[in-house]
């Protein structure tokens, strides 16, 4: 068993796309067979090196490897289309010479004529023969004379089914008299899609082909070509697309599409990748969490929805949540410093091991309340950005202050002779002191503390928060910005609180 994914280098790989790529690799390495990646780059005004390059980083960023392809060889290549022209050529003039593909002289306009008016005429769009039958010498003279040609494909004669069993739908037919002859060649001898997929699905030995619905209606001319060489097809299995929760196409006003910009939000890559294959389809037995190689031992092409699948970002959230409460620290802080590198916290240069040990404890708290990495700087914002000014500058901040005045100074007053606050239990005993000289409790005790200590009125449960505060504050080199311990933020904050408030 041999299957393949072939993205077009023309930008980045829609998660429709990406799809459709993870349940080839799954049905690949369930069954122990040959995954290859071919690059179809023969639209040459938008392919680029760049977008091939960012295709083969989305797909290894997912875990999706590949055994044979453009940047691995192999046996079958060349893996791109751009050097696999000859090929195609060679295989064109064999039907022509065989009297099954003719070259055709219509023009643009003259086509677009020819569809309006079928249209017109309530028929199916197809091309009407026009260059069918002229005779090889007028062809020849043509040619030669360099008149522009398209090759064209001979459809069979007569109202004939071409059909198959897909996969994923069942029995699907067609008819030819509804497909007319189609273009194999364009004038200036790339090939169309059509005829190039054969050529390489042939030539490459794939055996299966998962792709998306919006080529069921390539499928026969393909069966078409298939037949024309003598070669046995592949079997199709044709997935449905991914829609929006509105269910309508997925498009940039649903928000991210891109792997790339799943990336690049601070998605896990086992996220994105287990999520994707739950569209459509189920690993049965109540569970949805899996890793990539159980998902490939109880994936079944067969068991994929013909219903369009619907893109749920809340459900894909869920799921990011859960890996990254799982992830390992150490990986979460790398994987989340160019998010903090962005708010200008963390330098670009520098691996000291306390600098490190604290941004792993940092990123990992915050990690278990977010969705996404992107998200952690907004949990971290007390602990880099403290100001007592700006948080008083809110009236609302203010006046909650000034009614718990007293538990704030007798903080200030604790934390001027108490040592770092280095865990949960000197935490909880600091507060027991301010409520046993106050005797403020509950909220009344702990919102004040929250307020003075890191500015904000909500956050991370503060006998974490406020560890973390005397942590980074212990740290001073040019790694990470310099933060402000507890004791230095109660006293700055009770300081500005006394200042009098300038009328406006």
């Amino acid at each position: 068993m041999r299957l393949r994914f072939a993205p077009s280098p023309t930008g980045q790989i829609h998660v429709g796309n990406a799809r459709t790529a993870l349940f080839n690799w799954l049905m690949a390495r369930g069954a122990g067979a040959t995954f290859v990646l071919r690059i179809e780059d023969t639209d040459f005004a938008r392919s680029t090196k760049e977008a091939e390059g960012s295709a083969i980083e989305d797909l290894r960023w997912l875990g999706l490897n590949w055994d044979e392809g453009a940047d691995a060889g192999g046996a079958h290549g060349p893996y791109r289309q751009s050097e696999r022209l000859h090929i195609y050529r060679a295989h064109a003039v064999e039907l022509m010479s065989k009297g099954q593909a003719y070259h055709c002289f219509c023009s643009e306009e003259q086509l677009e004529m020819d569809r309006y008016q079928a249209l017109r005429n309530m028929q199916p769009p197809k091309y009407v023969g026009r260059c069918r039958n002229i005779p090889r010498e007028e062809v020849r003279r043509r040619v030669e004379g360099g008149e522009p040609a398209t090759v064209r494909f001979r459809v069979p004669d007569g109202d004939r089914e071409v059909g198959w069993e897909d996969l994923v739908r069942g029995r699907v037919a067609f008819t030819t008299d509804v497909i007319g002859d189609f273009v194999m060649l364009r004038s200036d001898g790339v090939p169309a899609y059509n005829f190039a997929v054969v050529i390489d699905d042939a030539l490459m030995e794939i055996s299966h082909v998962i792709r998306g619905e919006d080529h069921i209606s390539n499928t026969p001319r393909q069966l078409l070509l298939y037949e024309a060489f003598g070669w046995k097809p592949p079997r199709f299995g044709h997935v449905s697309m991914v829609l929006g929760p509105d269910h309508a196409k997925l498009s940039k006003r649903h928000g991210a599409t891109s792997v790339g910009e799943f990336r690049e939000r601070g998605y896990l890559p086992e996220a994105l990748a287990n999520y994707l294959a739950l569209i459509g389809w189920s690993p049965g037995e109540h569970q949805e969490l899996l890793p990539l190689g159980e998902l490939a031992t109880r994936f079944r092409i067969e068991d994929v929805g013909k219903s369009a699948g619907v893109f749920d970002p809340e459900k894909l959230a869920w799921v990011n949540r859960h890996y990254l409460k799982i992830a390992a620290p150490e990986r979460l802080v790398e994987l989340a410093l160019p998010f903090l590198r962005q708010q200008g916290w963390i330098g670009r240069e520098g691996r000291d091991p306390k600098a490190l040990d604290f941004l792993a404890k940092a990123v990992g708290t915050a990690a278990q309340s977010v969705d996404r990495l992107d998200q952690v700087p907004g949990r971290l914002h007390f602990l880099f950005d403290y100001s007592a000014e700006a948080s008083l500058a809110d009236p609302a901040i203010r006046a909650e202050a000034t009614d718990a005045r007293a538990v704030i100074a007798a903080l200030a007053g604790e934390l001027a002779t108490a040592g770092p606050l280095t865990d949960k239990e000197t935490f909880r005993a600091l507060a027991g002191r301010v409520r046993e000289r106050t005797g403020a409790r509950g909220k009344g005790l702990f919102h004040p503390i929250r307020l003075a200590l890191t500015g904000e009125p909500e956050g991370l449960e503060l006998d974490i928060a406020v560890p973390l505060i005397e942590q980074g504050a212990a740290i001073h080199n040019a790694e990470v910005r310099a933060v402000f311990s507890a004791a230095d933020r109660a006293a700055a904050f009770l300081l500005e609180l006394e200042k009098p408030v300038a009328n406006a």
